[in-house]
This record gives structure tokens, C-alpha cells and sequence, in this order.
């Protein structure tokens, strides 16, 4: 892909996710039927667009911040259990590769590391738009989505169901919806 088509997609520049216009979701089986969501509250990353066209992604979670709702399930999901946060605070990305697929899709991959442990992901997904807000800042916006095992980040706890089955399912769906405000240009 040559430089003017990544940069159609994605503007140069340095793009810092705006945390309070931004969501970080997910979503999980729960007794093999119904979908528990919930989001992470604390998070930073951003997107850096150089002018030869290479693309870094990054991100940093807090752990802590998991936010489904219900008071109790948040606190069994910080616990060793699963994130173990007191242990691992924090979650986080590292792009490998960053590439346009057609139009304003991209495919970002990875390296996500939870618990612990480091595995490859995938996340696809598009550039929404970009344009100045009211107080003069440059923004971008994208919606990314991909899918993970919780088994491969060492979160094997679960239940088994009387009528067969499990509690909690292996399949993670992840859902961005990032609006991302270009840092201010640094004098020369």
C-alpha cells in the first residue's frame, strides 16, 4: 500500500484517544445464552501517522476500571480469578502492523497483553470521520472490533452448568469506538 493511500485513511500526525468521548467494551456468554457487556472506564493510547506513511498503535487499560454493571461481578473479575489486577493493573497494546484495507477500513494487529500474558490480535474495523470540534481541535474517530480467547491470557476460571455447559463463555468480543484529538504541533 503506498504512503497517499494510508494517508487518505489516516491523517499524519500524533492522535491521542480522547478518553471522555471514547468507549472500550467488550462482551461475553454468559451461561450460554445470555450477553453480559461492560466497558473499561480508564484508558490511553493513541494512533501516530508519520509523514512516510507507518502507522504505531497504542493503548494502556487499567485493569481496575471494569465497569459491567454490577458490583459484584466487577469485583470477582479484578480478583485472581480472572484479571487479577492487584497483580496486573495493567492491559495493554502494542500495533505490529497498522494497514487501509479499502476505503476508510483498516486492519490493525498486534500485541495485547492481559494477565500476564502476551498474544497476537486482530482488530478490523474504520475511520468514521474527522473534522475540527468546537474549540479548535483537530479529531479523528474510529470503530474497531476483534475477538480473543480468554483461555490464551491464563482466565480459565468457570463453572459448570446443571443442564451441561459452562458459566462464563471462552469468546471475547471486543468493541472500540475511539474519537482521538490531534497533539498540538511541537515548535521546531
Amino acid at each position: 500500500m503506498s504512503t497517499t493511500e494510508q494517508q487518505a485513511v489516516l491523517p499524519v500526525g500524533t492522535w491521542h484517544i480522547d478518553p471522555s468521548h471514547s468507549t472500550i467494551g467488550f462482551s461475553v456468554k454468559h451461561m450460554m445464552i445470555a450477553t453480559v457487556r461492560g466497558r473499561f472506564d480508564r484508558f490511553e493510547g493513541a494512533v501516530e501517522v508519520a509523514e512516510d506513511g507507518e502507522i504505531h498503535a497504542t493503548g494502556v487499560i487499567e485493569a481496575t476500571s471494569i465497569d459491567t454493571g454490577e458490583q459484584k461481578r466487577d469485583e470477582h473479575l479484578r480478583s485472581p480469578d480472572f484479571f487479577d489486577a492487584a497483580t496486573y493493573p495493567e492491559i495493554t497494546f502494542q500495533s505490529t502492523s497498522v494497514e487501509p484495507v479499502g476505503g476508510r477500513r483498516l486492519r490493525i494487529v498486534g500485541d495485547l497483553t492481559i494477565h500476564g500474558a502476551t498474544r497476537e490480535v486482530v482488530l478490523e474495523g474504520e475511520v468514521l470521520g474527522s473534522g475540527a470540534d468546537p474549540y479548535g481541535n483537530e479529531r479523528l474517530a474510529l470503530e474497531l472490533n476483534g475477538e480473543i480467547s480468554r483461555k490464551d491470557y491464563g482466565m480459565t476460571w468457570n463453572q459448570a452448568l446443571e443442564t451441561g455447559g459452562v458459566l462464563v463463555g471462552d469468546r471475547i468480543k471486543i468493541a472500540l469506538d475511539l474519537s482521538t484529538v490531534l497533539a498540538a504541533q511541537q515548535a521546531a
